[in-house]
């Protein structure tokens, strides 16, 4: 089956590097016209979109900061200026923070997380809606974390955001689906990217992941990309308000293998 997104405007924030990246050139291989944002990393964003632009395809890098209402506001606005909307909204811009125990975190660390994870998410999602709403179609998707649903000690602000992303992706489904337009989100496990490059360049720390994960690897970029791909699409057309989870597993918690 192909699956063809050609005229579909697509945004995806911190599309610059890693998931993201790969999330944009899988959306542009399947003919949409691709906007990706970046906040720090000008060069890669640029490098993406000669890549699309090289393959024949529309593709515009906008610098932004999900956590800032304003940025966010303008960054829709430029879209609305090149391509007169947007069809598709990947929601992945996000940040896990510094771990630190609950007792022991900064307030404001903690508070940067959640206003990017989750308000940014949120910001970007009013944006689009207000659009799809008017044109009567559009497909948001949130890329979440397997910590929506697993604990992760030192990380509270990430796993709260996490799951608060699970809970707002079902309630703007609710709200948006009378007008045709779908919300989901995503949920990757352990993907090898530059960002966690710390822990599969240590073979103590990699080994210890694995027993974590029932398919007993890391998952690629792409493998979440092409999901994606698939989710966005009239494949998917009958999908939504849930949270697709994309682990090896992991959610599975392996070690009950092993007896209770």
């Amino acid at each position: 089956m192909k699956i063809d997104l050609k005229g579909k405007r697509a945004l995806v924030t911190g599309g610059s590097s890693g998931i993201g990246s790969a999330i944009a050139t899988a959306l542009a291989a399947a003919g949409a016209d691709v906007a990706i944002t970046y906040l720090t990393h000008p060069k890669s964003a640029d490098a993406i979109v000669r890549s699309i632009k090289k393959r024949r395809g529309k593709a515009l890098a906008i610098k932004a900061d999900v956590s800032d209402p304003e940025s966010v506001t303008a960054m829709f606005t430029k879209i609305d200026e090149e391509w007169g909307g947007v069809d598709i909204l990947i929601n992945n811009a996000g940040m896990d923070g510094k771990r630190a125990l609950s007792w022991e975190t900064n307030f404001e660390d903690w508070r940067k997380v959640l206003q990017v994870n989750l308000f940014g998410a949120f910001y970007c999602a009013s944006e689009a809606l207000k659009r799809m709403v008017v044109q009567k179609s559009g497909v948001i998707l949130g890329i979440s974390s397997v910590h929506e649903e697993i604990a992760w000690s030192g990380y509270s602000a990430y796993t709260a955001s996490k799951a608060a992303v699970g809970m707002m992706t079902r309630t703007l489904a609710q709200e948006a689906a009378p007008h045709g337009i779908r919300v989901l989100a995503l949920a990757p496990g352990a993907i090898k990217t530059p960002i966690n490059r710390s822990v599969w360049d240590s073979p103590k720390m990699l080994k210890d992941l694995l027993r974590k994960i029932p398919l007993n690897r890391m998952g690629k970029p792409e493998e979440i990309a092409r999901m994606v791909v698939v989710l966005v699409s009239d494949v998917s057309a009958y999908i939504t308000g849930r949270t697709i989870f994309v682990d090896g597993g992991m959610t599975d918690f392996p070690d009950f293998a092993h007896g209770g």
